[in-house]
């Protein structure tokens, strides 16, 4: 059909803009307007040529357009609708003309964005998303066409927004109810529950993940490999300079299933706005409450904790504290005339029970000195950390962390999990009253240390971290060895003498990656001064990245049976070495 060059008596049709199944999109000049501004005219087309249907789809795009027109008045950064019409059988809407350039024509013409230019589009596009959401509407096409940097202030505008096209794909069914025959969004763009036909708003953050995805890469979703086992997109070896914490905010909001990305946009720009959480200077001992840790949906950031094993890009499990103990206090009533029974039996009770608990807590501590075999297990079962939260601000127990380079011992991490205790089987450890270091603290210590692992040993080498949680022979060995490595060297001693695992990274151009990190479980716990002991099991992903290659030889995927020693400097505990007891299970 010829579209006449004149629409509506009104808009002077300059040029076409694109094209697609449901009409055209044209560059036009208000010939009714002093100024003759220039507005974008979309033509949509009813797929069905039906006048039942015609007249369902008529009333549906008053609606829409209604919704429309709201939005871009309530937001700058989505185009206004300024009229809407019908004509000779097409639907017209007419809307601001942003001068600007497509994200796509950003990248064709400049190539790939810096993770700073792409942090800074998405922390500017979330709050319009977040906006769109809170009027119900889900936008259904985000990708890199649909949103525009605008030339006078570089601001990023969504635009095209899908609830219109759908519109255009109602239909009615043999029983004669309507429906909307079409899935409205772009194949890659669109997470698994939008192609069945049910979006929703983590679907728009989904979107928005492969598009940031795109900047950084240059890759559309269907040149990204997926892992068979899991679904997971692989897309991490394309952007290998991208921050560990900005991974873990697009792989987030990547997920396959809608409840494990971030909720809403406001969740997303929180974990993009929180950044990199500053170690604490001191680690708090939270003894009568459990350490609080965010929905599945949501990610929380934490200081590093890092394991004895190749450091791996994770996030920071949380524990439960243990249980506390409770003793029964003496009652000191004085002796009244008139006692009941009963008043006597309960008295006696208690004082029966005191040293019932007294003894049984004396025969505790010296089960804790004498053998580290008899201390019960804590099962922790870990459940993945995604999001990441700003009202939660993780505890950093200081301690050390090793990281083996090739010849070396290496130390794995991975995407630290939340790590919860049930009731049912969390062990009563009671520590030694001389004793500084709680079982509570040393778990936070190794959470921390594994989840620090991820900035320590891969770009920017948070050496910083590193001198939060480590002492002694952990700190040497992982962060710094000897003042003047070039000078040791020099001298005729090996690289190992010589050079930090963080030194010899960063002289091979080499890093850590870290895939699925997990603390299981305590075995044993010991504490006696300021020194302590603790056994852990833990499973921990990593590879190694050397000149942007991996490197099979140092990758590994292991659930293994660790021992770390602690120490606690000026009421810090903190990592002063740990060995590899055994391996559990190899993958």
């Amino acid at each position: 059909m010829n579209t006449p060059t004149l629409l509506n008596n009104r808009y002077k049709l300059l040029g076409v803009l694109g094209g697609g199944g449901f009409g055209e999109t044209f560059l036009a000049e208000d010939t009714q307007m002093p100024s003759g501004r220039r507005c974008v005219i979309k033509q949509l087309k009813p797929v069905v040529d039906n006048p039942q249907v015609y007249q369902l789809v008529q009333d549906r795009f008053q609606r829409e357009a209604a919704i429309l027109e709201e939005l871009g008045d309530g937001s700058n950064q989505i185009p206004k609708l300024y009229a809407y019409f019908i004509e000779n059988g097409q639907f017209y809407l007419v809307q601001e003309y942003i001068e600007g350039h497509t994200l796509t024509q950003i990248v064709q013409q400049q190539g790939l964005m810096s993770e700073t230019s792409v942090k800074d589009i998405l922390i500017n596009i979330l709050p319009i998303l977040n906006y769109v959401h809170s009027k119900r509407m889900v936008h259904r096409d985000i990708k890199p066409d649909n949103i525009l940097i605008r030339s006078f202030d570089s601001k990023p505008v969504l635009i095209d927004f899908g609830a219109v096209k759908e519109t255009m794909g109602t239909v009615v069914t043999p029983s004669g109810n309507s429906s909307r025959s079409i899935v409205i969004g772009t194949p890659g763009y669109m997470p698994m529950e939008q192609t069945a036909g049910r979006p929703v708003f983590a679907s728009d953050i989904y979107s928005l993940g492969l598009t940031a995805i795109y900047l950084l890469t240059g890759k559309i979703p269907q040149q990204l490999a997926t892992d068979p086992a899991t679904g997971e997109i692989l897309w991490r070896p394309h952007a290998l300079n991208v921050s560990p914490s900005f991974t873990m905010v697009l792989d987030k909001a990547i997920q396959q299933s809608p409840r494990d990305r971030y909720l809403n946009a406001r969740d997303m720009l929180a974990a993009l706005q929180s950044g990199s959480t500053p170690v604490a200077p001191t680690v708090p001992v939270f003894q009568n409450s459990v350490h609080t840790v965010p929905a599945p949906g949501q990610y929380v950031q934490q200081p590093p904790t890092i394991n004895h094993q190749p450091p791996t890009n994770n996030q920071q499990p949380t524990i439960n504290n243990q249980q506390q103990v409770s003793y029964p206090q003496p009652t000191t009533s004085q002796n009244q005339n008139g006692l009941g029974t009963w008043q006597q039996a309960v008295i006696l009770g208690s004082v029966i029970g005191v040293f019932i608990v007294g003894g049984w807590w004396m025969m505790e501590i010296f089960r804790n000195n004498s053998s580290e075999q008899n201390q019960s297990v804590t099962r922790i079962s870990p459940s993945p950390i995604t999001s990441t939260s700003p009202s939660v601000t993780p505890s950093i127990n200081s301690q050390p962390i090793s990281i083996s380079t090739p010849g070396r011992n290496v130390i794995s991490d991975s995407p630290t999990p939340i790590i919860t205790s049930s009731p049912e089987t969390t062990p009563i450890v009671l520590t030694p009253t001389n004793a500084s270091i709680s079982q509570t603290a040393a778990v936070e210590v190794l959470k921390n240390w594994i989840t620090a692992k991820r900035e320590i040993f891969a770009p920017p080498y948070r050496t910083d971290i590193g001198e939060q949680l480590l002492t002694g022979k952990a700190y040497r060995d992982n962060i710094k060895k000897t003042d003047d490595p070039d000078l040791c060297l020099a001298n005729g001693s090996k690289e190992e003498e010589c050079l930090s695992s963080v030194d010899w990274l960063q002289r091979n151009n080499a890093h850590y990656n870290y895939g699925v990190q997990s603390l299981d479980a305590v075995k044993n716990f010991k504490a006696s001064g300021d020194q302590a002991t603790i056994e852990v099991e833990i499973t921990e992903e990593r590879t190694l990245i050397k000149d942007g290659k991996a490197d099979p030889t140092n990758t590994s995927f292991d659930t293994l049976l660790v021992r770390y020693s602690l120490e606690s400097e000026n009421g810090q505990v903190k990592i002063a070495d740990y060995k590899t007891v055994r391996t559990l299970r190899k993958s």
